[in-house]
């Protein structure tokens, strides 16, 4: 029996975080293996306001398809965004979600989501959080050298080690 709590528990798992923008949209590949999280490669994909918007969600659906493609993630983490000042972004980043889940699920990609709050209560254990705070725990928790850049993609590092401690195998 612990032989086999400990298989589990040592097994990696590979998760990709996204949070949704049509302009840029962040991505961070980390790996939990032992209840430990690292950082494999984040980074974004950045949309031109010269295409029309259909073009852009294009791209975005490529783009997410071939990060699906190289890292195999077990599972990705998304942003779920509950408030926005202006409809026509809200329903824009809705349509880029919209592609994401879609992506997701022709790829068999379980798809986990988390508010803002989630992510700022899991990453600082404060729900008022700024954003440098959250990514300098970003920067704690992966060990890494410097903090995360651009913003976006540390925003999906966050959201992507908050499924990994929402979700312990």
């Amino acid at each position: 029996m612990n032989f086999r709590v400990r298989q589990m528990k040592d097994r990696k798992r590979v998760i990709l975080g996204i949070d949704p923008g049509f302009a840029i949209l962040g991505y961070g590949v980390i790996e939990e293996s032992a209840g430990e999280e690292n950082s494999i490669c984040f980074g974004c994909l950045r949309t031109s306001v010269k295409e029309n918007f259909v073009e852009r969600l294009e791209q975005i659906y490529k783009g997410v398809n071939s990060l699906i493609k190289e890292y195999k993630p077990d599972e990705i983490a998304i942003e779920k965004i509950f408030f926005a000042k202006n409809a026509k972004t809200a329903m824009q980043i809705g349509e880029v979600r919209g592609i994401i889940l879609l992506t997701a699920i022709q790829n068999k990609v379980p798809i986990f989501e988390y508010t803002p709050l989630q992510v700022k209560l899991t990453i600082a254990s404060y729900g008022q959080a700024d954003k440098s705070q959250i990514q300098k725990m970003v920067k704690l928790i992966l060990k890494l050298k410097e903090i995360p850049k651009p913003d976006d993609a540390a925003d999906a590092l966050a959201i992507a080690i908050t499924h990994c401690h929402t979700k312990r195998r």
